[in-house]
């Protein structure tokens, strides 16, 4: 019997090596989309994705990318795909008039339906982003700031029972002080803000400080889980095995069968009832006659009030993804200018005194602490200190890949033949010296006056061109507001002057707990202090 099967054991073996070995190294010498001109990420680059998929796995790919591109404008991360380091290519790639699309990334990533940020084809994204810009407009979103107002509000309750004595110069902090993860809260905090402004859905994150909630079945039984492992985790298996677009959906089966990949396969079922709950609740809501302000109103009618008529499956898409960005993004963001503040005090004392100098005594607060956004949301320096820290580390660092049209497209006065994945990360962009001096280093100077307004051009945090961010104004809005609420009421010390912020990278950042002391500030102006 097993003399029988050996020549079968020998022709599938035969075929797993032609396929997985011969057939790629002889495609990598035809070259017949000419990739070859451009070095190599790794020397295997050209032939698989693997190296790709064992550099995601570091956590720290774009990081290693950018000192990559340091010596090398173009480097060749896969055997169809480049990677981007020179600033002019993000025109070409990312610009209004560019022909590249959203590759198939996208796709394979993808669920039954595409929502804004993962749809491909232009005019199905135009289509949607008519329907969505509505809701996501400047004025609507100043319309919703009492919303952000009320989940800062709730913040501000929790750290006030956290406060501790002040901390004198030269002190140690001591370890019982340290009572407050501000990753954990920040997340809260959006989370909670996102779910209101889009759903009118009181999640509670924040009066309750934990994330557990219900999430839905497609047979409609519920389940109990955790919010933040379950989307963050989806995202780091997808980011660690979805490289090869072709094998992506098998690869992400099979992975489950070992342990490490398949925790995160649980949480991903976990993930897929949650939008699917809270689009349930909220098209309940709706049925009734409720007429809320919020962004599924506006998913639901156009501004007239006549219906949109998008299936079931397009509007959970919608509120995955506003559950996602929406609330994942602007936590980063917000985590990491407290971070970059406490580590540069200099800088914390300077964007202080300007907050402190534009709420007068009494003026726009009241005892909730909470500041109006509109005294605060054209302090130039304010807004450099979170374009800084958005610059140093973007939420969002992953270079979004594009693909070129079938007919190719000129990427920096080259020629790319069609079908090939082109990408920029944000990160690398920003580390660029030659816009961005001290790239290591934090400084919000550089977003000041003219000089910041030529920076622009190259500034990726929200992505660029007709696919960029259409979330940007409501992620500003809640990172003035907490921000500069915060730093007008509190003082912050991290646990050690030489403590780091761990970050896991994913498509976004994972990062890790962020322990902190907090305290009361002694304003001279604050009569009530």
């Amino acid at each position: 019997m097993a003399t029988t099967s050996l020549p079968y054991a020998v022709a599938f073996g035969t075929c797993i090596l032609l396929y997985f070995v011969v057939y790629p190294v002889i495609v990598y010498f035809r070259d017949v989309n000419g990739l070859r001109r451009y070095p190599n990420m790794h020397p295997l680059s050209g032939i698989s994705w693997l190296p790709f998929i064992i550099l995601s796995h570091s956590g720290e790919r774009s990081l290693r990318l950018s000192k990559l591109h340091q010596k090398y404008p173009v480097i060749r991360t896969g055997p169809n795909a480049l990677s981007y380091g020179d600033l002019r290519a993000i025109k070409d790639i990312y610009g209004h008039n560019t022909p590249c699309t959203k590759d198939g990334q996208y796709v394979v990533g993808a669920g039954s339906h595409y929502h804004l940020a993962d749809v491909v084809d232009k005019h199905d994204h135009a289509r949607k982003r008519k329907t969505l810009s509505s809701a996501y407009a400047l004025k609507n979103l100043e319309g919703w700031e009492h919303k952000v107002a009320d989940k800062t509000y709730k913040l501000i309750q929790h750290l006030d029972k956290c406060c501790t004595a002040p901390l004198r110069s030269g002190e140690v902090v001591k370890p019982e002080d340290v009572n407050v993860d501000f990753r954990k809260w920040s997340n809260f905090f959006t989370l909670d803000a996102i779910a209101d402004i889009g759903l009118s859905e009181k999640l509670g994150f924040l009066d309750r400080g934990h994330d557990r909630m219900t999430g839905r079945r497609t047979d409609g039984t519920t389940y109990e889980c955790d919010f933040r492992p379950a989307l963050y985790q989806t995202a780091r298996k997808q980011s660690l095995l979805i490289w090869n677009y072709e094998w992506y959906p098998f690869i992400d089966k099979v992975s489950n069968l070992i342990p490490f990949y398949g925790r995160m396969g649980k949480l991903s079922k976990d993930w897929e009832g949650i939008p699917m709950e809270l689009a349930h609740r909220r098209l309940q809501r709706y049925r009734t006659g409720e007429k809320l302000d919020d962004f599924f109103q506006a998913l639901m009618e156009d501004k007239n009030g006549y219906p949109n008529n998008l299936e079931w499956g397009e509007i959970v898409a919608e509120i995955s993804i506003m559950m996602n960005a929406g609330s994942a993004t602007t936590a980063i963001a917000i985590t990491n200018i407290i971070y970059q503040l406490i580590k540069n005090p200099e800088i914390l004392k300077k964007v202080t005194e300007e907050i402190d100098a534009a709420v007068e005594d009494n003026e726009d607060e009241d005892e909730s602490g909470v500041l109006a956004y509109d005294k605060i949301k054209h302090l130039p320096y304010l807004r450099a200190c979170l374009d800084e820290s958005l610059r140093l580390f973007p939420p969002t660092p992953h270079g979004l890949p594009r693909e070129t049209p079938p007919d190719g497209a000129n990427i920096l006065g080259d020629y790319i033949p069609g079908g090939v994945t082109v990408s920029m990360s944000a990160l690398v962009a920003h580390r660029q010296e030659s816009a961005f001096p001290q790239a290591d280093k934090f400084i919000p100077e550089r977003f000041l006056g003219e000089e910041g307004k030529r920076l622009q051009p190259y500034f990726l945090s929200f992505s660029a061109g007709a696919r960029g961010c259409i979330g940007r104004n409501i992620s500003y809005l809640e990172q003035a507001v907490v921000v500069a609420s915060l730093l007008r009421r509190y003082s912050f010390a991290l646990t050690s002057p030489d403590w780091q912020l761990e970050r896991l990278e994913t498509l976004n950042w994972i990062l890790g707990d962020m322990p902190v002391k907090v305290w009361r500030r002694k304003r001279k102006s604050a009569s009530s202090e």
